[in-house]
């Protein structure tokens, strides 16, 4: 049997096999940041994935940073969430939720009262931001005060609360594609002189201090961390990269962690799976146009305990069962990846279909 379709145990998350679901945003919540029936029709298609990790979720509402994107605050989010976690879990599947605060990838018309996004220093991000209205040029963000830190990261574990309370079976941190917790550790976004500035120490703090808020309300091997070294998006930048991220994974509570994904883009400077893996004793996954072949061979190798498929699960809601008869996949219709409604969101067709 394929490695692919074996059982897997992510620290308390149970998984029928090893393929995971990729967070991808979809932008199909109301714009109040509530999802709906349709969002969990289209979870419930897929699944089958050994584990779903849902689109970017913002835990506060400063975290919003596209339109039509889903939070986890106010009851009605919740609500709307619970029901999503409800038709996984009667479908026989597995569903963790990326908690996704955007920083400064934000825009004033989607702050609550149209206040500046923040971020850990007043530095113009390059690009524009989706709107209502179309696209905007990004705006110079405010500084947060450590107390303003300090309330983001109780954000976080209040969203992770609220997540759990939904029936979630955990919640993963987003540390990637240039949003908050990679702006504190960039030195090309953040460049502060207090304990959060400076030094790579100080530069991880803040991730690492919402992993250890998030694990306290969730308990042990319940919370993973997606990161994606040198993948730059949204005009993200550091310096010293390699020794960065080395320093941010030694320093991981793996041992109190479901797992740690490291999905990478391009033509990074480094092999960072053969340079983090080493450094983190808990279950380490891999993503980044993957094939089915490729990600056997991870599997095969112990380079990962599973493969997270992005594009091909947007496609394709029985993903597992096509790699299961090597089966021709569906391709993604990028002008509907965005959209609202039910065009290409729930009706890709199945095998079946």
């Amino acid at each position: 049997m394929s490695p692919l379709f074996t059982p897997a145990h992510l620290g308390r998350i149970d998984l029928a096999n090893r393929l995971v679901m990729a967070p991808m945003t979809r932008s199909r919540a109301d714009n109040a940041g509530v999802v709906g029936e349709l969002t969990a029709t289209y979870y419930a298609q897929r699944a089958s994935a050994g584990l779903i990790v849902t689109e970017g979720v913002f835990p506060t509402a400063d975290g919003k940073g596209y339109v039509r994107t889903p939070g986890i605050e106010t009851p009605a989010q919740i609500a709307g969430w619970k029901a999503v976690a409800e038709a996984v879990h009667d479908a026989g599947g597995r569903i963790v939720m990326q908690l996704m605060h955007t920083g400064r990838i934000s825009h004033p018309s989607m702050q609550p009262g149209g206040a500046l996004p923040v971020a850990p220093s007043a530095i113009r991000p390059a690009g524009q931001a989706w709107t209502d209205e179309g696209l905007k040029d990004f705006v110079t963000p405010r500084a947060l005060g450590q107390d303003e830190i300090r309330t983001i990261v109780a954000g976080y574990a209040r969203a992770t609360r609220n997540a759990l309370d939904a029936g979630f079976d955990g919640v993963e941190l987003h540390g990637a594609s240039g949003y908050l917790p990679e702006q504190f550790l960039s030195s090309g976004s953040n460049i502060r002189s207090d304990a959060y500035g400076g030094s790579i120490g100080n530069r991880a703090r803040f991730m690492l201090e919402v992993l250890d808020a998030m694990i306290e309300v969730a308990g042990t091997g319940r919370v993973g961390l997606k990161l994606s070294p040198e993948m730059n998006l949204n005009d993200i930048h550091d310096d010293t990269p390699v020794e960065t991220y080395s320093y941010l994974v030694s320093q991981l509570p793996a041992e109190e962690m479901a797992y740690l994904n490291v999905t990478l883009f391009g033509k990074p400077q480094a092999d960072y799976h053969a340079l983090l893996k080493p450094l983190f004793a808990g279950n380490y996954l891999i993503g980044g146009g993957l094939t089915k072949d490729a990600a056997e061979g991870l599997l095969k190798d112990g380079d990962a305990e599973a493969a997270v498929f992005g594009a091909s699960f947007l496609a394709n809601p029985d993903l597992v069962e096509r790699f299961r008869k090597n089966a021709i996949l569906n391709r993604r219709d990028p002008a509907t990846t965005y959209t609202p409604g039910p065009k290409g969101y729930t009706d890709y067709p199945t095998l079946e279909g």
